[in-house]
């Protein structure tokens, strides 16, 4: 039972003396950052599934 709450203890004592929490600037630049990456990642996903799609159909069509 001491291990658990030596373990707790030193948790808290990380997070409020040792851990560097971003300024609210900070946060926000890196929400954007994020945002805007996965919607050029989602973006990019979805030209290349509609190209597969389109190449998918040219070559059914050819058997069908």
């Amino acid at each position: 039972m001491n291990k658990i709450s030596n373990y707790f203890r030193d948790s808290y004592k990380e997070l409020t003396e040792k851990v560097t929490w971003p300024t609210w600037a900070q946060l926000q630049q890196s929400t954007i950052i994020v945002l805007s990456a996965t919607v050029l990642i989602m973006a990019m996903v979805w030209v290349m599934d509609l190209g597969s799609n389109q190449l998918l159909k040219l070559i059914y069509s050819f058997f069908s």
